[in-house]
């Protein structure tokens, strides 16, 4: 997948599955170096939405693969994030999303907690992860004033954070077997296995 002739090149610096709640659904979300984040469609191999958050993406991830869209979470260099609801796509303003400004520095990636895809993490080049949960809005929809569909974003709350390195955090996951349970690789050449508790109770 490349631009067609003509369209400068942009460097693509992330990309994420989604959308495979059968066997022929797919998608794949790719963001780049200039803020462009754009949504492929697998089964018709066409361009299916994009957008530019104005600075280079990360890191994106939906919060499950293997369902219907339902969010998806965009990292960027200069600390802010987005949450995008990907349930409904209006035909000209494209889907919701609400912004977090998290950090000063960037953020290098998000994971979804497995076991509750509304609470996230994401790790920055201060050293720090932050734990963040995302709340949705009272209805999820809403008309236009040309009775088109829209979404309606919700809002993201900052459950806790931790600085456990002077140098960036580049990678991170969560286990799928074990609630709570992550790894996380930083440029201090060390990995770092970490329990986040109490994770049932918000």
């Amino acid at each position: 997948m490349e631009p067609v002739q003509g369209e400068s090149k942009r460097d693509c610096w992330t990309v994420t599955f989604g959308n495979a709640y059968n066997q022929e659904e797919r998608v794949v979300c790719a963001g780049y170096d200039n803020g462009d984040i754009k949504l492929f469609d697998l089964k018709t191999m066409s361009l299916r939405w994009e957008t530019n958050i104005k600075n280079g993406v990360c890191s994106l991830e939906f919060d499950r693969k293997d369902v219907n869209m339902n969010k998806l979470v965009a990292t960027s260099l200069e600390g802010k994030f987005h949450v995008f609801d990907m349930r409904t796509q209006h035909p000209t303003k494209g889907f919701a999303s609400v912004s977090e400004k998290a950090q000063k520095s960037t953020i290098w990636q998000v994971r979804h907690l497995p076991q509750n895809r509304d609470i996230f993490m994401t790790s920055g080049g201060a050293g720090s992860l932050h734990l963040w949960k995302y709340e949705y809005p009272a209805q999820r929809l809403k008309k236009d004033s040309e009775g088109a569909e829209m979404g309606v974003a919700g809002s993201v709350s900052l459950l806790q954070n931790v600085t456990l390195s002077t140098q960036p955090i580049s990678s991170l996951d969560w286990s799928p077997d074990k609630k709570g349970l992550c790894v996380c690789g930083a440029f201090d050449q060390t990995v770092r296995v970490l329990i986040v508790t109490k994770l049932n109770k918000v």
